[in-house]
């Protein structure tokens, strides 16, 4: 039977592929506290734990009428971002998928009352959601899988709660050793163009609203504490911050894990920062499905 043996909400702000010297220009000389995160995240776990496959829930990757999950054997080339092509531009990437893994999320769309496609494409787009996260903890670790799982536009927090379960099915029955990675923002609201230049360093003065902070500062603790049932219980009042996605990068984990029963609690890689308005953190869960099993269908 399979398992996750790691997760964790991750930040993958652009802002982390730029040289050291421009981060620090954009800092007020001082590095941004993500980078070096995401290095000792790689050091603990990522180089040295057993897994066999990671599972990017990618909140950029928007789809429409279902959930996509990717399903080539491989995925290789060079990327440029179109969002910011100045700073993410030609990056190369090469990495083995899992088929198998994403097709049996796809056999469980319909007992889940949803919709997931699994598409083996070689000309589907990335997104550097994906691409950040495997540029800093895959890289150079050719024999682990990655793939990615998109979110519907058209979802609500139930939609991705059952895109979840379906993923946490799939896991179990097909043997995998999995990490998931919710790759995306807690509050995420940017500022207005002419206004942004101003508030591009790290510290959280700059997020949008005071109010966006301290909700974001909230759910890090209950994080913290391994309080998921909270953190669900309150997505209503969290979507008035504008979460990215909606949180269904989150929302997604955590309907693989089991909602409410999950009680991992976090530990946090580098500072609550922000980028140009948003609130990003990297929150880790060692091995949140100990004595889990897969979650049963609504």
């Amino acid at each position: 039977m399979g398992e996750v043996v790691g997760a964790g909400i991750l930040a993958h702000v652009p802002t982390i592929m730029l040289p050291e010297d421009e981060r620090r220009n954009l800092n007020e000389g001082k590095e941004i506290t993500l980078v070096p995160g995401l290095r000792q995240l790689r050091a603990d776990f990522f180089e040295t734990a057993d897994y066999d496959t990671v599972v990017i829930l990618d909140s950029h990757w928007y789809t429409t009428v279902e959930t996509v999950v990717t399903a080539q054997d491989r995925r290789a080339g060079l990327f440029t971002a179109e969002e910011l092509p100045r700073s993410m531009c030609r990056i190369p990437y090469d990495w083995a998928g899992d088929p198998e893994l994403a097709r049996a999320m796809a056999a469980h769309a319909e007992e889940n009352d949803t919709w997931i496609t699994a598409i083996d494409d070689p000309y589907l787009p990335m997104y550097y959601a994906t691409l950040n996260l495997w540029h800093f903890l895959g890289r150079g670790l050719p024999d682990k899988r990655w793939m990615s799982v998109s979110v519907p536009q058209t979802g609500d927090g139930e939609d991705f709660l059952r895109a979840g379960r379906a993923l946490g099915q799939a896991i179990a029955e097909t043997d995998r050793k999995v990490v998931l990675i919710a790759s995306g923002a807690f509050s995420h609201t940017f500022w207005p163009l002419r206004e942004l230049r101003k508030h591009e360093a790290s510290d959280p003065s700059h997020i949008f609203t005071p109010e966006a902070y301290a909700a974001d500062l909230e759910r890090i603790a209950w994080f913290k504490q391994g309080d998921h049932a909270r953190v669900l219980d309150t997505m209503p009042e969290f979507l008035k911050f504008r979460p990215e996605a909606k949180f269904a990068h989150y929302l997604m984990m955590i309907g693989a894990l089991g909602e409410h029963a999950v009680t991992a609690p976090a530990r946090q890689y580098g500072e609550y920062e922000n980028s140009i308005g948003t609130g990003q953190a990297h929150l880790w869960f060692d091995r949140p499905t100990a004595g889990w099993h897969a979650p049963r269908v609504a």
